[in-house]
């Protein structure tokens, strides 16, 4: 018994073993954008166990210090810890950036759903949505933000407005392409309800186009926070996000750049992670792309 344990141990180790490296051959941008991904969120998530020194409270006497053992990114004007306030950072784009994606495309798919098969709904809902594309996404968010006062739920809806009409036209023109196939033809002449189509034979083809967009709204948000904090009108002072972290420090640039420089990489990659993610998923779901790997 204990010898053939051994045999299937070893088997099932081998199997994992080989789909590991036949998934990272076939979709090696998938895996890449996933596992640096995976990296950022651990990050994010064990910040309290992670950090090395508080990312708020003020330490004039270690303002300005350069990077070193104790200190691995330097630290502010302030004295505060940039390894800590970037870890922490972290948190807050993640955040806004999943939710942003999550609620963009909730309401979006809702909206386009209705739009594409709804056809007296259709001009009136996206006449609203060409109205919304018209005003430019980082006036309508600062505009919020000022209107509402700056929190993380402020900073996420107004980022999430401006994504939703990109949402609704992928789903619509989705919708429109489907309704004319013959199986929901052959639906509709056997009397099933209008959600019913929708939910059984309409939502599926959305879905893999839906998973891709939201990797790009995801990004985008983050950027969208980032650009947001640098300008002021993001999340508070007090909640360290690398977009306002690099707002503190572009006054000590030339002095203390390491302020700026780390938060930046931080933001580079993770974005760079998601938008690898979302090409390597688009590459994956894309069945004329699939036949051709």
């Amino acid at each position: 018994m204990t010898y053939t344990g051994s045999i299937s141990g070893g088997g099932v180790r081998e199997r994992l073993a080989d789909i590991r490296r036949d998934l990272f051959r076939r979709y090696p941008t998938m895996v890449i954008g996933g596992v640096l991904l995976a990296v950022m969120v651990v990050l994010a998530v064990f910040a309290p166990v992670l950090f090395t020194g508080d990312p708020i409270t003020f330490n004039p006497i270690n303002r300005l210090k350069a990077p070193s053992e104790q200190f691995w990114f330097g630290t502010d004007m302030f004295g505060r810890d940039i390894y800590s306030r970037t870890l922490y950072g972290a948190r807050i784009s993640l955040v806004v950036g999943i939710m942003a994606a999550v609620l963009s495309v909730a309401i979006g798919l809702v909206i386009g759903l209705i739009a594409g098969y709804v056809r007296l709904l259709d001009a009136i809902l996206m006449r609203v949505m060409d109205g919304l594309m018209a005003i430019p996404g980082i006036l309508l968010a600062i505009a919020l933000v000022s209107l509402s006062g700056a929190s993380v739920l402020t900073v996420t809806v107004a980022i999430t407005i401006p994504e939703i009409p990109r949402v609704v036209r992928l789903v619509r023109s989705i919708v429109l392409s489907v309704r004319e196939e013959p199986y929901v033809e052959a639906a509709i002449a056997a009397g099933t309800r209008l959600p019913l189509i929708l939910v059984r034979h309409v939502l599926p083809n959305t879905v893999p186009p839906l998973i891709v967009q939201a990797t790009y709204v995801c990004a985008s948000a983050m950027l969208t926070e980032a650009l947001l904090g640098f300008l002021g009108a993001g999340t508070p002072p007090e909640i360290p996000s690398w977009g306002n972290i690099m707002a503190e420090g572009r006054t000590y640039f030339q002095l203390a750049p390491w302020i700026i420089f780390f938060p930046g990489i931080a933001l580079a990659l993770t974005i760079l992670a998601v938008n690898v993610l979302g090409d390597g998923l688009r590459d994956t779901l894309d069945p004329r792309i699939a036949k051709k790997m």
